[in-house]
Order: C-alpha cells, then sequence, then structure tokens
C-alpha cells in the first residue's frame, strides 16, 4: 500500500460537478497504511476497505457511506498513472456509477 498512501484529492468525475463534488469540503480519497481509508463526495463521507493489485500499480475498494442520514455502500477502481495521478471508477450499490480522476495532496 506503501505507494498509494496519502490524501488524494478527487478533480473530476463524469456524473457531478466539481461544485457537487465539493459540497461539504473538498473531495478527496484517503489511503491508509492499514489498507483502509476515507472518503468525502458529494454530501457522502465514508470508509474504505483497499485491496492492492501486486501486477500493476491499482487498487480495488468497497466503501460504506452516509449520505443525509441514509447508509450506502458500493465498490470502486484505482489505476495510478503516475504517483501523482490516478483514474478510477465509483460504483454506488443499487444506484450511479462514475469515472473519475484523483490528485495526490500529501
Amino acid at each position: 500500500m506503501h505507494d498509494f498512501i496519502g490524501k488524494w484529492r478527487i478533480k473530476w468525475m463524469s456524473n457531478w460537478s466539481q461544485e457537487y463534488v465539493d459540497l461539504l469540503e473538498p473531495g478527496y480519497m484517503e489511503f491508509s497504511r492499514d489498507a483502509l481509508g476515507n472518503f468525502v463526495l458529494g454530501a457522502v463521507k465514508g470508509h474504505l476497505d483497499v485491496r492492492i493489485s501486486s501486477k500493476e500499480p491499482s487498487l480495488e475498494f468497497s466503501w460504506q457511506g452516509i449520505c443525509e442520514g441514509k447508509e450506502m455502500s458500493g465498490r470502486g477502481k484505482v489505476d495510478f498513472l503516475n504517483e501523482q495521478l490516478g483514474e478510477g471508477e465509483l460504483f454506488i450499490h443499487n444506484s450511479d456509477e462514475t469515472d473519475f480522476i484523483i490528485e495526490r495532496l500529501h
């Protein structure tokens, strides 16, 4: 997990405007050493359970979160183009899916 540890800013999403992504605070994903993480996206705050690929610079995750008092969950994947930039897909269980781009903050 060492290559991906840290906070990543959500820079773009195919289904939602940046204004929505940054609704509560600037949208982000944060990956920690224990293969867990957190994220904020629009009105959703949640937790990540991360699995690292051993063959390519990518990771997959499942997530759980709360949006306006309603529990939500889903899954996603990030492919890292380099040490500073990743692109991926986010799926909401029984709902939307979106492509996204993240950029390392620290």
